[in-house]
């Protein structure tokens, strides 16, 4: 029952993402793009990903050598920073395709980080990679983050501004949310994953005969 709840909540969370309003005010609004990007990646994906973990849903099950945690991070890595490389965001933010793949990449690697984290066996060895894994990605999203909030130029070229908001106003404000909600997500996840370490014995008794 636990995991169809996560389940259902991250089914909530991608549909109000992408069938709400966010995708027509994301060709305004970089605020509202980073909001898609953080929706999914940090509150859909993990949210599917718990809710999968352990369960006969569970892919990391079936193929563990698909879901190294460290190989996830970096995979995530190269998929955030590329499209948020100036040509790639201008495209999808102004090319309904470009956005569902971007969108759609965004999912898998995602879900490929959070269930490398918390699917599988849960011994100790995936757990402890998997908070590796959390805190690189906190990190590199940290820096992404940073670098749009602290940019004194707009880094983006804009078709139409957001009528409340400068573009690097706009920008700095999309910096904010992924520092924000990227930080909190990525740590939160790290911390449960080291608690769930902490709880468990150093040893394991030997059976006696």
């Amino acid at each position: 029952m636990t995991s169809r709840i996560y389940c259902s909540l991250g089914l909530a969370v991608l549909a109000a993402v992408w069938l709400g309003p966010l995708p027509q005010l994301a060709r305004q609004a970089f605020f509202a793009h980073m909001l898609m990007h953080m929706g999914v990646v940090a509150v859909a994906a993990p949210l599917l990903a718990i809710g999968a973990g352990g369960s006969r849903f569970d892919p990391v099950r079936r193929t563990p050598w698909l879901f190294a945690p460290i190989l996830a991070s970096i995979v995530e890595l190269v998929v955030v920073w590329a499209w948020h490389a100036p040509v790639l965001h201008h495209a999808a933010r102004h090319n309904a395709a470009m956005l569902i793949v971007e969108q759609g990449m965004f999912l898998v690697a995602g879900l490929l980080v959070w269930l490398s984290a918390f699917g599988g066996d849960a011994s100790k060895n995936r757990s402890a990679a998997g908070v590796v894994a959390l805190l690189m990605t906190a990190m590199h999203m940290t820096l992404l983050g940073a670098l749009l909030a602290l940019s004194p130029r707009p880094l983006y070229a804009h078709m139409e501004g957001f009528s409340a908001l400068s573009a690097l106003d706009d920008q700095h404000l999309g910096g904010a949310l992924m520092l924000l909600i990227g930080a909190i997500s990525y740590l939160a996840g790290g911390l449960w994953l080291t608690i769930r370490l902490l709880r468990e014995p150093l040893f394991t008794p030997p059976e006696h005969a």
